[in-house]
């Protein structure tokens, strides 16, 4: 009898442990694949692409495609360019996908429509003046002046310092010299673009537009200088190790006026480029963005500003909010798509097109994102990849390694600190809307709807989390920009500048 007992009980123990080893099997061999399909979209990008419309540009010959790769970074050490064309371009090419444009050029005529009646029947004439747009880009003197003191700063100061750095290297104390150089460029970062543009927009009461143009150009100029540091003194600490030649190999000025103009904040001394301008495609792209800002101007004049002006008459209450956060999803939407298509397609290949540069992926297919993580990372890829390399891989060479979710957090705030730095100025007011959704909202959703989350309804849900976020941000601040116009300061204290105006501003105050 104790032998069969025993007998029942051994296929049972051999059962439970084949179990356990084929769950550890699996666990490991989950870990060998994704090591293994990251690796893989790593080397995906150093592929030779494949070929694109001869109306584009024609294949490159295996001389050319030799010489390409002498300008790529060694494997797993940064951003590979190659020629391929923007998703739009390609996706215009269907009939159905083009239907779509076609949709949004007639939603704006009727825009146009409608307001031309109501001021008919309201003027009895026909009133066609755009004094929105006249005073959001007002002081455009001013604004050029100030652009050409910052372009010519960028351009001649981070040069010179990073030229006569790389000389010093050659003598004595050289580490001496890099801690000078370096405080004098961190100095001229933090002031001669950091202080110097803000100072010209806040002491000139510049309007929105015109402030956009400044702090947006501020931006993209302090990455590019940036970039260019970053990816040019591991190559003259090298040389200084090494010394295969005479001396540092420096970039040219020209090769680093190229990269300023460029649409990329990644510095290399050469970029994949087309043989010639289509000057057409130039031509309609610019068309295509003074549409655009026409298009927003209606947006605003018809969807915002009679809504909010009679909104903003109201005590700020949690009915008030709820039906004003309804209201803006609309031109909030309208806004987003808007942007997405002047800036992020339209202006950057306009420029990529006059400067011939081959590389026009600006964005991917966000629209298709199951995820938030997803959407990050596909949204706007320009900006991505700088913060991909020089803040979160940069990060975990620092930690070496070790702190991956830090690392996240880190190019989180810091995105997040920049997008409220950029409307604070630009807006006048301080109030951390857009920083309370990426660092509570964005931060939650990308472990909520990570990677692994597929199918149509996490698609779903992103949209319909991203038309509210929409909804928000246009309604808060569009109240506050009419409280801040209505409601004087009681009193000049750092506080109430940090107060939310709308939140205490009373009818009888703005009615005044």
């Amino acid at each position: 009898m104790y032998r069969c007992r025993r007998n029942i009980q051994t296929p049972v123990l051999l059962q439970q442990t084949s179990l356990f080893l084929k769950s550890d099997l699996m666990r490991q061999f989950d870990g060998h694949i994704s090591d293994f399909m990251d690796s893989l979209i790593e080397e995906s990008a150093s592929l030779e692409p494949a070929p694109v419309p001869a109306g584009f540009s024609p294949p490159l010959s295996d001389k050319e495609r030799n010489k390409l790769r002498l300008f790529r970074p060694p494997h797993g050490q940064g951003k590979q360019f190659v020629s391929r064309r923007s998703l739009l371009d390609e996706l215009f090419e269907v009939n159905h996908i083009r239907t779509i444009y076609h949709m949004f050029i007639a939603l704006l005529i009727l825009f146009i429509l409608s307001t031309l009646v109501v001021d008919f029947l309201d003027e009895g004439r026909l009133v066609l003046d755009f004094d929105l747009l006249v005073y959001a880009f007002g002081q455009l003197p001013l604004v050029v002046c100030t652009w050409i003191c910052m372009f010519l700063s960028a351009l001649l100061v981070p040069y010179s310092l990073f030229h006569l750095w790389s000389q010093s290297q050659c003598g004595s104390y050289p580490r001496l010299y890099s801690l000078l150089f370096g405080s004098v460029f961190l100095f001229y970062q933090a002031v001669g673009l950091g202080f110097f543009p803000t100072y010209v927009v806040v002491i000139n009461s510049l309007p929105p537009a015109s402030r956009f143009i400044i702090i947006l150009e501020q931006v993209r100029l302090m990455m590019k200088t940036h970039s260019f540091v970053r990816e040019n003194v591991p190559r003259i600490l090298a040389w200084t190790k090494d010394k295969t030649s005479p001396g540092p190999v420096a970039p040219q000025v020209s090769q680093y006026l190229y990269f300023l103009f460029v649409p990329t904040l990644i510095y290399r001394d050469k970029y994949p480029r087309n043989p010639v301008i289509r000057w057409s495609y130039v031509a309609t792209k610019l068309l295509q963005v003074l549409g655009c800002l026409f298009y927003a101007y209606y947006v605003f004049v018809r969807l915002c500003i009679p809504q909010f002006r009679s909104i903003s008459l109201q005590l700020f209450d949690l009915k008030a909010m709820v039906l004003c956060v309804f209201n803006s999803i609309l031109p909030g939407v309208l806004v987003l798509f808007l942007g997405f298509f002047a800036f992020l397609h339209c202006w950057l290949n306009a420029f990529a097109e006059m400067l011939r540069f081959a590389d026009r992926m600006f964005y991917k297919d966000w629209w298709n994102s199951t995820s938030f993580a997803n959407y990050y990372r596909t949204w706007n890829v320009v900006v991505h990849d700088w913060l991909y390399y020089y803040v979160y891989r940069d990060f975990l060479w620092m930690s070496q390694k070790r702190f991956r979710p830090a690392a996240m957090l880190f190019v989180f705030t810091v995105s997040a600190v920049v997008h409220e730095y950029i409307l604070a100025v630009c807006f006048g007011f301080f109030y951390p809307v857009l920083f309370c959704l990426f660092m509570c909202f964005g931060m939650m959703f990308n472990f909520i709807l990570h990677d692994q989350r597929k199918g149509p309804i996490w698609n779903i849900i992103m949209w319909t989390s991203l038309f509210l976020g929409q909804g928000v941000i246009i309604c808060l601040y569009s109240q506050e920009w009419y409280a801040q116009r209505y409601c004087p300061l009681k009193e000049n204290s750092f506080l109430e500048l940090l107060k939310p105006r709308s939140w205490s501003c009373e009818r009888g105050l703005m009615a005044d």
